[in-house]
């Protein structure tokens, strides 16, 4: 990203703004792609080979490959559309949040129950300079 966002001091946050949208449109349209049947069997059968069908960067693809879910969303990809890569994998989106912050699933269910991630460590920046 070219200039830096007013959220970028905030740990672990991605803002999903235009220039962003405009990073990652063919990553996100791939993921829509997986709306259709015929689309996800043609991903499975050869996802290296469906992947050609859209002008992304090689950093974008391999990151689908990947399943790193975390670098498709640096890279462009909206949570959203992402969630669709993950349907068609079988994952739910409480799996995917899991695999995102390096939980099981049942330690994200659990810490989301209890109120979620802790304050501490999760403030911008600018607020800790504040005291």
């Amino acid at each position: 990203m070219s200039k830096p966002s007013e959220f970028d001091d905030i740990p672990g946050t991605l803002v999903f703004d235009g220039e962003r949208s405009r990073q990652g449109y063919h990553l996100n349209m791939f993921c829509m792609s997986l709306m259709k049947p015929e689309n996800r069997e043609a991903f499975r059968a050869d996802g290296r080979a469906y992947l050609v069908r859209f002008p992304m960067t090689p950093e974008q693809a391999q990151s689908i490959l990947d399943r790193d879910w975390n670098r498709m969303l640096e890279l462009g990809g909206n949570i959203y559309y992402t969630a669709k890569l993950a349907a068609c994998d079988g994952l739910s989106f409480q799996q995917i949040a899991a695999l995102m912050t390096g939980m099981t699933q049942a330690g994200y269910a659990e810490m989301m129950l209890h109120g979620g991630r802790p304050i501490e460590g999760n403030r911008s920046k600018s607020e800790w300079d504040r005291g």
